[in-house]
């Protein structure tokens, strides 16, 4: 039997965990370096369970979606 999701301990706990995680995300899929991505928005959604972090860098922005339990995106979108 596993234990239910409000018994597992999260992996995003955080949200320097999650900003983390997020600009390493973008870092990757869009060829940016980490130090030229800014953290605009943090938030966490307790139903859920999913961190939404707002990240800019040049001229875009974007809005990533992350799984606190598993730890990873689930979403990346370009605004």
């Amino acid at each position: 039997m596993s234990p239910g999701i409000g018994l597992m301990k999260r992996r995003l706990e955080k949200e320097k965990d999650a900003v983390a995680l997020a600009i390493s995300g973008i870092a990757k899929k869009y060829d940016v370096m980490p130090e030229n991505i800014k953290t605009l928005e943090i938030k966490y959604h307790n139903d859920s369970g999913d961190w939404y972090v707002a990240l800019g860098w040049k001229e875009r922005k974007a809005i990533i979606q992350m799984d606190s339990v598993l730890g990873t995106i689930t979403e990346i979108k370009e605004i």
